[in-house]
């Protein structure tokens, strides 16, 4: 009976071993394994647990990958990994507390240039016209977005329902950047979003675009706006679409109060 049991015990860690090297390199959902989770035993502290609550910061959920969780923040889940430190992204836990907003080294201040002083008095300047005139923070919030593609309108924005505009087109159409950004995720690892792109333009504003047959661009490439980054398809979709999300600050807002008249 002991032999039994040892040869049981071999098998039982062969099959944990395959099964460990058959999610390698996938970012996968996270499990529950917080304190006194599901396999019971000690409690013990999870990374990060001294920042719960703080701004800048995010609680694991069940079900969460790194990809699902950059993009509700508005980050590259390559930056988060980099702020966390972590060695194996597959291994966050639930109610473990990742780093979602840049640590103070990452933040670079831009110097406002200095008029030097004048040693003879300046005139006194004519009255401004009556137009608006840009603040220094009007490019956060004044992106020249475009449409990514061109097609009927399938669906619109619903906060609950439809986090962004579906599209309709043909199969292979030119997906198009709607504004100038850096890719921060393509692939298919975000579960109802098929062969997806993630553009990040700047410390407000991503966008992403969805169900695409083929992927014509690599994370980290800078991309410009008008710029073909995919072919429509219908990758985890139920015909071919664009699904076409503008997130600020992470927050999924209505495409259509961005872009220009169609």
């Amino acid at each position: 009976m002991v032999r039994a049991g040892m040869w049981g015990l071999a098998a039982l860690m062969t099959v944990a071993a395959l099964s460990g090297c058959a999610n390698k390199g996938r970012l996968a959902p996270v499990d529950d394994h917080s304190i006194g989770g599901a396999y019971g035993g000690a409690s013990r502290a999870l990374p990060g647990a001294e920042n719960a609550g703080k701004p800048g910061y995010y609680t694991v959920k069940p079900g969460d990958t790194l990809i699902r969780i950059g993009m509700d923040n508005g980050q590259s889940w390559r930056d988060i990994i980099r702020w966390n430190k972590l060695d194996n992204p597959n291994l966050i836990e639930t109610g473990q507390v990742l780093r979602v907003a840049p640590p103070p080294a990452d933040v670079v201040a831009v110097p406002r240039p200095v008029t030097p002083p004048s040693a003879t008095p300046a005139k006194p300047a004519e009255p401004a016209p009556a137009t608006p005139v840009a603040t220094a923070d009007a490019p956060e919030d004044a992106l020249n977005f475009q449409w990514p593609v061109r097609g009927n309108l399938i669906s619109g924005f619903d906060e609950s329902k439809n986090k962004g505009l579906d599209i309709g087109g043909k199969a292979g159409d030119p997906v198009l950047a709607s504004a100038d950004g850096r890719v921060v995720y393509a692939g298919a690892g975000l579960r109802g979003y098929g062969n997806l792109i993630i553009l990040k333009h700047n410390n407000t504003f991503l966008t992403a675009y969805a169900h695409n047959q083929t992927l014509l661009v690599k994370e980290d490439q800078t991309i410009k706006r008008g710029q073909k980054i995919a072919e429509m398809g219908n990758s985890d979709a139920d015909q071919v679409k664009l699904h076409f999300e503008i997130r600020r600050q992470g927050k999924p807002v209505d495409p259509a109060k961005y872009l220009p008249g169609n």
